[in-house]
């Protein structure tokens, strides 16, 4: 039985979608590198509004206080 074959996201070769490619859905080691790194490196992002920046000086949230502690 023949597996599914799809585009490599990263490059577009055809390739085996299946067990036997411990790349998947990459075609190959590169192209799954290249594209962890173009993550690690923000030139993929996901839309929406930007976070609130959440600085080590702000207060945490009350669940997140110690029990017994006032604030």
């Amino acid at each position: 039985m023949a597996g599914i074959k799809v585009d490599c996201p990263k490059c577009g070769t055809r390739t085996e979608f299946s067990a036997a490619n411990p790349w998947r859905p990459f075609c190959s080691a590169r192209c799954k590198t290249n594209d962890l790194g173009a993550w690690a490196s923000d030139s993929y992002v996901i839309a929406g509004a930007p976070l609130e920046d959440a600085s080590s000086d702000a207060e945490p949230p009350p669940a997140a206080r110690p029990a017994g502690r006032p604030s």
